[in-house]
């Protein structure tokens, strides 16, 4: 009977903060009222991104908590930039998260009934603090996974850099221009990091701002600072001369170099993580064999 009590006092405790935040939705700030008057993305990593995006049940059933969650401060500025490089709205990863931290939260009183009704009650503390920890972890669950997603992006498009320097050296070879040379490059290759530089030059050029600018911007959008410094290379060339052949040949063996120790060192993780289940097999072993002995001599004594 408490756990019912405490799931019916969590259901009505739910649709009142969901009735109050209806009612009463929390002021919008002014980045986002700017928004709304201006739909067209605002930044060239935004724009280089698919967009085609379906929000899910997760992101509709959440959605009422939307404003309750930017008015205490969230996403912070980190997760913000992890959300752009994914493509993402930071509307529908508030819901996910507050629709994940909710069944997180209600889950166990709901497992609690179905046991008390099957005449086996718990302790009214144990779904208490099953749905506390569940309800905790469930919130912070989609942020990690934000994290995870975007970091492999991350490492996706310092790939694709490496070809990108490749086929600007080439081209300078072959007599190009600095400018046509990054912007002939941009449009060879293939998936979003391409998509995304085509993008940011483009705009550069409709804006009347040097390409370099452009990459630098993009780069610490993205936060990959090696974009940052190929830009800075770039505007070297393009402003005082400089031997940019050289220079980008430097960067892209150094981003090789870097690029080969973080598979080295991701494959020894790897490795090291392969070995965690034979030993966890040879512990319970170990256990296996010698608790009737530990039972036999517990006893004795």
């Amino acid at each position: 009977m408490t756990v019912l009590m405490m799931l019916l006092a969590a259901g009505i405790g739910v649709g009142l903060w969901s009735l109050a935040v209806w009612a009463f939705p929390p002021r919008p700030s002014l980045e986002e009222v700017l928004a709304r008057l201006d739909p067209v993305p605002s930044t060239p990593v935004a724009a280089a991104m698919v967009s085609a995006e379906q929000d899910g049940w997760a992101a509709r059933a959440g959605r009422p908590f939307v404003g309750l969650l930017r008015v205490s401060g969230l996403p912070t500025e980190a997760l913000s930039r992890d959300l752009a490089v994914l493509g993402r709205s930071t509307e529908a990863h508030l819901a996910e998260k507050a629709t994940a931290g909710l069944a997180g939260l209600l889950f166990p009183s709901v497992v609690g009934v179905a046991f008390a009704a099957g005449g086996r009650p718990f302790p009214w503390a144990v779904p208490a603090v099953m749905a506390i920890l569940l309800g905790v972890v469930g919130f912070l669950l989609p942020d990690i996974t934000v994290r995870a997603e975007a970091e492999r992006s991350r490492v996706a498009f310092r790939h694709a850099l490496s070809a990108y320097l490749s086929l600007i050296q080439v081209l300078l070879a072959g007599g190009a221009g600095v400018e046509s040379a990054l912007t002939d490059a941009a449009g060879i290759g293939h998936g979003w990091p391409f998509l995304a530089l085509r993008r940011a030059l483009r705009t550069a050029r409709e804006t009347r701002v040097s390409p370099w600018e452009a990459l630098g911007g993009l780069g610490g959008e993205l936060q990959i600072s090696e974009l940052t410094e190929l830009a800075d290379a770039v505007a070297l060339a393009g402003t005082e001369g400089a031997r940019v052949r050289q220079s980008l040949d430097a960067k892209a063996a150094t981003l090789r170099v870097r690029q080969a120790q973080n598979a080295e060192a991701d494959a020894e993780a790897a490795t090291e993580r392969m070995s965690i289940p034979g030993v966890l097999i040879a512990v319970g072993f170990i256990l296996f064999v010698f608790y009737p002995a530990l039972t036999q001599i517990t006893r004795s004594l």
